[in-house]
């Protein structure tokens, strides 16, 4: 990462279901990032001589594993994706290096020099992200943005990208002509289905499609005409 802060980052969505992630540290930001990995799926190893609580009951279940220790070269084998939070800079310098050599994505949390990639602000609806990245130059603004469209995406988001990725898998199934099923899904973005559901109303992906074919062929009648 440059110190200039005029580095471009290339946006990317990672799927870390069944992937080894390494975390580096024990103690509460270490905690949050072990969180976010196993809601995401990752396999989580945790290296640290102490943890929190929180963590030593995720060990106790059975959801990560836990080296009782500090990070020694090699700890990374096999990691697809690392998150030092150690204490100390001498640590996470080693760390990027190991992780720079083996081909490892990784983040220094305290150190933004030593990443390969950054996390940005992540507001979530369901199936729906929302990522805000400043590329470490202001992520004070980017907590700013986070909250404001905290507030601006409601809870009905939730139901309508879900309901939106049944109808789509529907007309997968059912329209063989892949122009025409991408003419239909268009339309199905235009339809005011969000504010339906914001209205108190649970439409059906059956319910959704039949609508949207009845509509698109009278358009299309409409058309020929």
């Amino acid at each position: 990462m440059n110190g200039d802060f005029e580095h471009a980052y290339f946006p990317v969505s990672l799927d870390l279901d069944g992937r080894l992630a390494v975390v580096i540290g024990g103690g509460i930001t270490a905690q949050e990032h072990v969180q976010s990995l196993l809601r995401y799926g990752a396999d989580v190893l945790v290296v640290a001589p102490e943890v929190t609580d929180v963590i030593d009951e995720l060990v106790a279940q059975g959801a990560i594993e836990h080296e009782q220790r500090g990070y020694v070269r090699g700890d990374l084998g096999g990691a697809f994706i690392v998150v030092c939070a150690a204490p100390s800079i001498e640590t996470c310098r080693a760390v990027y290096q190991e992780a720079e050599g083996c081909g490892c994505l990784v983040s220094s949390v305290r150190v933004p020099e030593l990443c390969n990639f950054i996390m940005p602000a992540v507001v979530e609806r369901g199936l729906l992200q929302v990522s805000v990245s400043t590329a470490g130059a202001a992520p004070e603004v980017a907590e700013q943005l986070q909250e404001w469209l905290d507030g601006e995406l409601g809870p009905e988001w939730v139901y309508y990208m879900r309901l939106l990725g049944q109808v789509r898998r529907i007309a997968i199934d059912r329209i063989a002509d892949r122009d025409r099923r991408e003419d239909v899904l268009r339309e199905l973005a235009d339809l005011p289905i969000r504010d339906r559901i914001g209205a108190g109303d649970k439409p059906t992906a059956e319910e959704i499609f039949r609508d949207l074919m009845l509509g698109s062929q009278v358009d299309s009648a409409t058309r020929e005409v």
